[in-house]
């Protein structure tokens, strides 16, 4: 299947071609190169909230608001 690229860069995904992806409309894609192949692999960049659970590892205690409020004053200090 061939689309056309417009004079602002921008390309009309298919429907069919969105409905396999499972993109819709303000999902992200990527374009990444296959090594192997020298070609580029249309990937959905989205994700479910759930698949993130996990990254982050749980805190020993809980941090109070003024905690918080203490390292973002730090972070903007040492920013400048």
């Amino acid at each position: 299947m061939a689309v056309t690229v417009t004079s602002k860069g921008r390309v009309t995904i298919p429907a069919g071609i969105r409905t396999r992806l499972g993109l819709s409309t303000g999902d992200r894609i990527e374009f990444v190169l296959n090594e192997e192949t020298g070609r580029y692999e249309v990937i959905p960049a989205t994700q479910s909230v759930t698949a993130l659970k996990g990254i982050i590892r749980k805190l020993a205690r809980p941090v109070s608001i003024e905690e918080m409020n203490e390292t973002i004053g730090e972070q903007r200090g040492s920013a400048r």
